[in-house]
């Protein structure tokens, strides 16, 4: 099994490129502050995912990658609340559209570590 069929895997990804196109249409002095930090913890919320399931053989690595994506996420959904608060982000429909795909990434990040916890052996089988 490859990385890109977990669900989680590609929720994040979709995210990493709505997260991008909102960014471009953003104010320009944004451009070198919230958009790029945004920009960079969302693309890390995919790439731990990644890099845990790369680790699956060992629990604990596994783990600690799938909780640094829980992170990740965390700081994402922080960074989209700046944009809209400070009104850079003006699309109510947008910001409401990715705050609940975040919220659903999050909480379906949670569930798969939980999931990891208690049944590793399954994910480590070729």
């Amino acid at each position: 099994m490859s990385y890109k069929k977990l669900e989680i895997w590609q929720l994040a990804r979709i995210i990493v490129l709505e997260i991008h196109q909102m960014t471009m249409l953003l104010p320009k002095f944004e451009q070198f502050e919230v958009a790029q930090q945004i920009r960079r913890s969302s693309k890390s919320v995919k790439s731990c995912i990644v890099e845990g399931y790369g680790r699956r053989k060992y629990k604990q690595e596994f783990i600690k990658f799938l909780i640094y994506a829980i992170s990740s996420n965390d700081e994402t959904i922080d960074h989209l609340e700046t944009l809209f608060e400070t009104k850079s982000m003006t699309d109510l429909l947008q910001y409401t559209h990715l705050h609940n795909q975040l919220n659903t990434l999050g909480r379906k990040i949670n569930l798969f570590l939980k999931s990891v916890e208690v049944h590793h052996n399954v994910f480590t089988k070729p």
